[in-house]
């Protein structure tokens, strides 16, 4: 990959989205993560206002020591970086009070809960942007976005422009050196950060990035039957998965009214 050719595309491009839709600049949710570390370092070489938003809720140390290390090197680099930290934790413990969680220990309300924890920042990150005139960008990569399905419909889903989305994992990690991102990040293992427990992306997924972009890479071409071992497991992984998000990148189904019917 050309990396200093592709940031300089995607850098251009974003200026170029942000003026033709008369928009200010951009706002990202700042996770303490690498692809919100890189897609915030983007947005900041545009030169337009940036604004990269912690939202802690009940968050882990490490993930709110990382963050602050990117955005305390971003704002040393970049005059056009604004940070502001949004302490989401009451609003989220407000919003469990206020449904019935069911069992607790159970995997589809801890899931609910963890989806619910995106959906609440989305909301943030949407009131920012609408008071400001700025773009919600989006963190997401290939894999996540058009894999795995690995991102919260309306949560971290629910974005104006996504500028690292054609890029795979391993891509974004490219950039991530190019541009300077603390090593602590490059270094972290990736996670969502939605969890009380120390949940990786991989914990949650069954395999490791690099072998979920070997499977993407395979799957229009092959079934699993074409594969032993490992390999036979991971392609399986990243099959189930793949079907299951199909809901989150499709257009909404409308039903769609007989004309006889209207008259």
């Amino acid at each position: 990959m050309q990396t200093a050719a592709v940031i300089d595309y995607i850098v251009n491009w974003l200026k170029d989205y942000a003026n033709e839709a008369q928009m200010k600049g951009f706002v990202v949710g700042v996770s303490g993560g690498i692809d919100s570390a890189v897609v915030s370092a983007l947005a900041a070489k545009t030169g337009l206002p940036t604004l990269v938003l912690e939202m802690p809720i009940h968050q882990k140390t490490d993930q709110i020591g990382r963050a602050q290390e990117h955005i305390k090197q971003l704002k040393a680099r970049f005059d056009n970086v604004e940070e502001h930290w949004v302490d989401l934790t009451r609003t989220f413990d407000s919003f469990v009070m206020a449904v019935d969680i069911g069992d607790p220990k159970e995997h589809q309300t801890q899931l609910a809960l963890a989806n619910a924890r995106s959906r609440i920042r989305m909301i943030a990150l949407y009131y920012y942007a609408q008071e400001r005139g700025l773009l919600v960008t989006g963190t997401g990569n290939k894999v996540e976005d058009f894999g795995v399905g690995f991102f919260t419909k309306y949560g971290d889903g629910g974005v104006d422009i996504s500028p690292i989305a054609d890029l795979l994992k391993t891509e974004v990690y490219e950039l991530a050196k190019a541009l300077d991102v603390p090593k602590s990040i490059q270094e972290a293992e990736p996670t969502d950060g939605l969890w009380d427990t120390d949940k990786t992306d991989e914990d949650q997924i069954g395999a490791s990035y690099p072998e979920l972009e070997w499977a993407m890479g395979v799957y229009d071409r092959h079934t699993a039957g074409d594969f032993n071992g490992r390999e036979r497991e991971v392609f399986e992984i990243y099959e189930r998965h793949h079907k299951a998000m199909v809901h989150k990148i499709n257009p909404i189904p409308v039903c769609t009214i007989p004309a006889n019917l209207l008259k």
